[in-house]
């Protein structure tokens, strides 16, 4: 049997890949958007891609399912009852397929979706019984799958499908029945994943804290509970996988514009993304320009800042961060991109338009004021956890969501420094704050982290 992992990096997304080379046939199983991988394996391996599985209608990002059926031919397959408006193969509980020496048996597992679906993995050239467990968005290493993304009209519901699908349909499987996600470290669709790619069952059991409840009520009452902030973009995700992702060949790409191009897409309501460092965008950058870093989550951020719906222009320092980029976007579904600004930053310097600049003060700039009893407005934008750690003295709080969603009262005319844990929040803030008319905002280098490691004190 040949058996593989693809990891999406910045989503924390897995893809499996299960064939057999002598049968030469493969299937894929929860596929990314840009399906060169799996394409590089079919033929570097020899096995023709028969099926493309999804285990549920994921909301963190679009599925490859129809790109690489329009590559291979390949069938699209999902749960019966999956809420989709294309033509697919329904999959029943219990029902088993094979590709070679590769077993795939279906497992119904609603709670993260409630038609979500596991698939237990048997490689027959070693024995009859299973050796893993695809479990989708159900069981993950460290956590389990949120219940909350199909409304709180079903939350109960999907709360009571997730426990029967984790306390009495899997207590039927042996400890040593290895456990393969859909996602890992990094994903918004549970809230504390490890980063370790694989686990067991029997391990899950004894440390997965979601596994450790002693009762249905103690379960609800956990799942009850808030969650990681669902992105602006989910929705529109669920609505592309449920009505089918379009082709990415048919997806708009003007590619590279000079400055003056650049400028007309502006001027008709294209929101600019300046992917380059902290440092880069803070020495200058287009006016209303929003930095949002390649590192460390890019698609997770750009998910909780712009609407999916609006065309897109980038600022990028090369034609690879281009390529890099529009491939992270198209993964969650945000295809109206229009290209790139040629020649960088420095070319729309070069050309004469208006730049602004972000103020970035260091740890030692901003504890002498303090020392000197200066009146400043410090804004912490961590989580409530982050902030019950500590926080700089007299800082305010307020959480980087609630400044998207509009949810603060900060006066235009004051001097706010702006600080989060490394700084990368920070300038997503402040760019954001920019381009709703606060001239005046700065962001804290290095956040708390340089903070602390200055040697300044934080406040409970």
């Amino acid at each position: 049997m040949y058996f593989k992992q693809i990891t999406t990096p910045g989503l924390g997304c897995f893809s499996y890949v299960i064939g057999c080379p002598a049968a030469r046939e493969m299937i894929v199983v929860d596929p990314k958007r840009d399906v060169q991988d799996y394409l590089d394996i079919s033929r570097q391996e020899g096995m023709k891609i028969t099926h493309v599985i999804d285990t549920h209608v994921h909301a963190d990002h679009v599925t490859g399912a129809h790109e690489l059926q329009s590559h291979t031919g390949c069938d699209i397959m999902m749960y019966e009852t999956s809420p989709v408006t294309f033509n697919f193969t329904p999959l029943k509980e219990g029902q088993k397929l094979t590709a070679g020496n590769a077993g795939l048996e279906v497992m119904h597992t609603p709670g993260h979706t409630p038609d979500s679906l596991s698939l237990l993995v048997t490689d027959f050239s070693r024995g009859q019984e299973p050796w893993m467990i695809l479990t989708g968005d159900v069981l993950f290493v460290g956590d389990i799958g949120r219940p909350d993304l199909v409304g709180n009209a079903k939350l109960d519901e999907q709360i009571t499908n997730l426990y029967n699908s984790l306390y009495v349909k899997l207590a039927n499987y042996p400890d040593y029945l290895e456990i393969f996600s859909a996602h890992g470290a990094g994903s918004l669709c549970g809230r504390g994943m490890s980063s370790k790619p694989n686990s067991t069952l029997g391990f899950e059991r004894r440390h997965n804290p979601m596994l450790g409840f002693d009762s249905f009520e103690a379960f609800h009452l956990a799942m009850s509970q808030e969650f990681p902030t669902r992105p602006k973009s989910f929705t529109h995700i669920i609505s592309t996988n449920a009505s089918g992702a379009r082709l990415l060949e048919r997806c708009p790409v003007d590619l590279a514009m000079e400055p003056d191009r650049f400028e007309e897409r502006m001027l008709d309501a294209a929101v600019v993304i300046d992917v380059r460092n902290a440092a880069a965008y803070a020495g200058f950058h287009i006016p209303g320009s929003i930095n949002i870093g390649f590192e460390p989550s890019l698609a997770n951020w750009v998910g909780m800042v712009v609407d999916p719906k609006s065309d897109l222009l980038l600022v990028v320092d090369s034609q690879a961060d281009y390529e890099r980029m529009r491939t992270e976007l198209h993964r969650i579904g945000y295809d109206n991109i229009h290209g790139y600004l040629m020649g960088g930053i420095e070319s729309w310097v070069f050309s004469g338009r208006p730049v602004d600049k972000l103020s970035i003060d260091s740890a030692q700039e901003v504890e002498q004021c303090l020392e000197d009893g200066k009146e400043l407005s410090i804004v912490d934008i961590r989580t409530p956890a982050e902030i019950a750690q500590g926080k700089i003295p007299g800082a305010a709080t307020v959480p980087l969501i609630d400044i998207l969603d509009g949810k603060f009262d900060l006066p235009e005319e004051d001097h706010h420094i702006i600080y989060c844990a490394s700084g990368y929040r920070s300038n997503i803030a402040a760019s954001y704050l920019q381009r709703h008319g606060y001239w005046n905002v700065r962001a804290l280098a290095g956040g708390a982290i340089a903070w602390t490691r200055a040697g300044y004190p934080l406040e409970k």
